[in-house]
Order: structure tokens, then C-alpha cells, then sequence
């Protein structure tokens, strides 16, 4: 079974929520990422997309 892409972006800062403001995953799905399904990877991407949306908004 083929992984999903890596959503990093190499622009790896955590914030105060440990939250990347590169790809919008936290600390735990960065660590896990390997470790997931895919179907889990594709979530954790759909969640990533949404933090970073909020994120923009607070800048």
C-alpha cells in the first residue's frame, strides 16, 4: 500500500500550540507521520489545511 506525500514544506517552526507554520501539522503528527495509515495521513493533511487557514487569519 503506497503512503501519501509528506505535506512539509521545509519551513519547520513550531508555535506556542506546537503547531508547524510550514505545513500546518502538529508536533505528534510530524513525529508519526510514518506510522500512520493512509487514510489517517490524508485526515491529518485535511486538519494541517485548516490550522494553517487559521493561522493566516491571526497574522
Amino acid at each position: 500500500m503506497s503512503k501519501v506525500k509528506s505535506p512539509c514544506v521545509r519551513r519547520c517552526c513550531l508555535n506556542e500550540q506546537d503547531v508547524c507554520i510550514g505545513c500546518g501539522r502538529t508536533l505528534d503528527e510530524i513525529t508519526g507521520w510514518v506510522e500512520l495509515r493512509k487514510w489517517q495521513q490524508q485526515a491529518v493533511i485535511k486538519q494541517a489545511k485548516l490550522r494553517l487557514s487559521k493561522l493566516s487569519y491571526k497574522s
